[in-house]
C-alpha cells in the first residue's frame, strides 16, 4: 500500500511540475509600439493591423505625436516582423491616467487574448477630463483570438 501511495505521489508531482507548451507561450510578453491617452474610440475594442501603412495611418490619425509642424521630426515605429500588431481602444474614461505603458504578460485561452498590464493609481480628485486611451502592441504571429481582455495587476 505504501509503494502504491509513493508511486501515485511521484506520478502526481511529475505531472504538476512539467511545463506545458501552452504555458511557455503564455509567458511571452508583448511589446508596446505606441500608447496614447487620447484619440481612441468611445467603446473598448480591438483590431489587428495588417501592414505598416495601417500602423502609420492609425498613429497619424490618433496620436498627439503627429501634431501639425512636428510630423517630419517624429520617428514612427516600424511594423513588427513575424508578429501581429494589435490596436486596442480602452474606451472612454472620465478622469485619471489610463495610458498603458507596460505589458507584463500575454496569455491565450479559448480564443481570448488576455493582456496583463500594471494597475495605475490615479491622482484622486483631479479636474475631470474625458479621455479615450489607445495602444498598439505586438503578439506572436501564431496567436489566433476573437477578443482581447485587459487584466490589471499590481
Amino acid at each position: 500500500m505504501n509503494k502504491l501511495f509513493i508511486w501515485f505521489l511521484a506520478l502526481f508531482m511529475s505531472c504538476t511540475s512539467a511545463p506545458s507548451s501552452a504555458s511557455n507561450d503564455a509567458q511571452k510578453g508583448g511589446n508596446i509600439l505606441v500608447s496614447e491617452s487620447q484619440g481612441g474610440t468611445e467603446n473598448a475594442g480591438f483590431s489587428i493591423l495588417k501592414n505598416d501603412e495601417e500602423l502609420q495611418k492609425i498613429i497619424k490619425g490618433n496620436s498627439s505625436l503627429a501634431e501639425i509642424g512636428k510630423e517630419s521630426t517624429v520617428k514612427y515605429p516600424t511594423f513588427p516582423k513575424n508578429q501581429k500588431a494589435v490596436l486596442y481602444n480602452l474606451g472612454t474614461f472620465r478622469s485619471g491616467d489610463h495610458k498603458i505603458t507596460e505589458i507584463k504578460s500575454l496569455s491565450l485561452k479559448d480564443n481570448v487574448l488576455y493582456v496583463e498590464v500594471p494597475q495605475r493609481e490615479s491622482g484622486g480628485m483631479e479636474i475631470q477630463v474625458i479621455s479615450n486611451p489607445w495602444v498598439v502592441f505586438t503578439v506572436p504571429s501564431n496567436y489566433q483570438f476573437n477578443s482581447v481582455v485587459l487584466k490589471y495587476s499590481k
